[in-house]
């Protein structure tokens, strides 16, 4: 319920003009309910107005955001693109105004990407974007007299890609002193050469750096791996993600007689110097029987574990299943692997070892079939606190598929199923796992009633609060989305120079 004080300030700011021409007039309490208010209403000028004027030391938009006493709505997951535009223009007319400037941190972090804005106008303003029009203003900025005393610290996840590089770049090193500093708790590259990365990293503070995701169109192999963590140095990182084939061997590097692999014990290593390091996603690149030279150095145990799609073997889930690692897994990925039919007993003991602590759980085309139904139940069940289980690409029937969401339903914590179209759905001898063509071609009529089973399923069993679904395609990605268009162009471009090269090798042969 709104508070009188919330209701009273809805109306003020209903009037933007009376706002902003009696701003000086209104208590400095006064200006964080103010600005909820015109967040929630998408009041532009206000907002705008009120970061001009802000009197207080520190502005923290997630922590403004969030329900209070005065207002119990959580609008942290609102990236509206009008409001944040306008925090961002607010924050730059604060250093270009005279007077007194009492404000010295603008925190922009904490703002959840979702897939439907629930704002007026409906537009996010995604990381990507903000990382733009952040580094944009700052840019803007850099050649204009500012008054204030000092500069404004201004916290913001980066999203880099080569569409917004050069402008990054020039907002991280401006050419003297810069109104606005930008700092960088979290990082995502995408679309960058090996160069490109290094720079950006080099410039963004790696030793503040608390999260690096390098994605998709980076390409790394296991030398750059080792140059990057072991040159720049992540004192401070808690989670890191790398892209496809990281941890291939370079093209000119001769294998070792011995069959150790030098650059992933180098690598290790510098990842065992990184102390907070809980989060670990390096999914798909090939790790076959090298788990234990990855993970044993760390001496911190991992909460978030991505090994989707690493070609694990035999020798790789035993060591899972008894590392010091298992016991603290709160996120765990193990897609792509053949766990139930190959090492039945060895994956459920490693389910055992981490069932106090599990609450995401994701099991995509591991070839779980009908008769692996039991055993999956049996594995799961100590999975208390298990909150998402997602086993998408999985070819299981319409009947097993009800008999393991019976199952399910005894788990007190789940919230969120993503369960494959069943294969009843398919035409007979579908080949498992799909390609996308393939996955999209199902009998929906059918899939729409045994949909309709499951959901009656969870209703008798008074679980209306676990949501189950089958995106097609993987979950909603806010930063694939909203950067599909540049991901598109940078796949071309790359297609055009592979047969470039293929060209010019077939007339050399020649």
């Amino acid at each position: 319920m709104r508070s009188l004080r919330f209701i009273s300030a809805e109306v003020l700011v209903s009037h933007p003009k009376m706002v902003q021409e009696n701003l000086n007039n209104i208590a400095y309490n006064l200006y964080p309910l103010l600005f909820k208010v015109s967040y929630l209403l998408e009041q532009a000028d206000v907002i705008r107005a009120l970061l001009s004027h802000w009197p207080l030391e520190e502005f923290r938009l997630a922590q403004l955001l969030r329900p209070n006493t005065d207002h119990p709505e959580d609008l942290r997951d609102r990236a509206c693109k009008t409001c944040l535009e306008a925090c961002i223009q607010g924050i730059a007319d604060h250093v270009l105004k005279s007077g007194s400037n009492r404000l010295r941190v603008a925190d922009f972090t904490g703002i959840q990407d979702v897939q439907v804005q629930q704002c007026p106008c409906g537009r996010a303003l995604g990381r990507w974007g903000r990382t733009k029009v952040l580094a944009r203003t700052c840019c803007q900025l850099h050649g204009q007299p500012w008054t204030a005393g000092h500069p404004i610290e201004v916290f913001a996840d980066l999203f880099v890609t080569e569409g917004n590089f050069d402008m990054v770049v020039q907002a991280l090193k401006p050419s003297g002193l810069a109104p606005l500093q930008v700092c960088c708790p979290s990082l995502r590259a995408d679309s960058l050469s090996a160069g490109q990365l290094l720079q950006v990293l080099g410039l963004a503070g790696p030793g503040n750096l608390r999260k690096l995701e390098v994605v998709h169109n980076v390409r790394l192999h296991a030398g750059h791996v080792q140059q990057l963590l072991a040159q720049v140095g992540f004192p401070q990182l808690t989670s890191l993600t790398l892209p496809t084939k990281a941890f291939d061997a370079p093209p000119t590097c001769a294998p070792n007689p011995e069959g150790e692999d030098l650059l992933l014990t180098s690598i290790a290593w510098e990842l065992s110097q990184m102390n907070q390091l809980t989060e670990l996603s390096v999914a798909f690149s090939t790790l076959t029987g090298k788990i234990q030279t990855l993970l044993s150095p760390l001496k911190t145990p991992l909460r978030v574990l991505d090994l989707a799609n690493c070609a694990l073997n035999h020798e790789d889930i035993s060591f899972l299943a008894d590392c010091n690692h298992t016991a603290h897994l709160e996120v765990l990925d193990l897609s792509g692997h053949n766990l139930v039919h190959l090492y039945p007993s060895t994956f459920f003991r490693l389910l055992s070892q981490a069932a106090k602590t599990l609450r995401v759980l994701t099991l995509e085309e591991c070839n779980i079939t009908d008769s692996h139904v039991n055993m999956m139940i049996l594995g799961l069940s100590p999975c208390s606190q298990l909150q998402q289980f997602k086993f998408l690409g999985n070819p299981l029937s319409g009947s097993a598929l009800r008999h393991l969401f019976a199952a399910l339903c005894e788990l007190p914590s789940l919230r969120h199923i993503e369960f494959p179209v069943p294969k009843d759905c398919y035409p007979e001898g579908a080949i498992y796992p799909q390609d996308e063509l393939s996955v999209s071609k199902f009998d929906q009529q059918k899939y729409d009633m045994i949909a309709e089973d499951l959901r009656a399923v969870l209703l008798r069993a008074n679980r209306e609060d676990i949501q189950a679904s089958t995106p097609l395609f993987g979950s909603f990605d806010p930063d694939i989305h909203e950067t599909s268009n540049e991901l598109g162009s940078f796949l071309l471009q790359a297609f055009k120079t592979a047969l470039e090269n293929f060209s010019r090798a077939l007339e050399q042969m020649e």
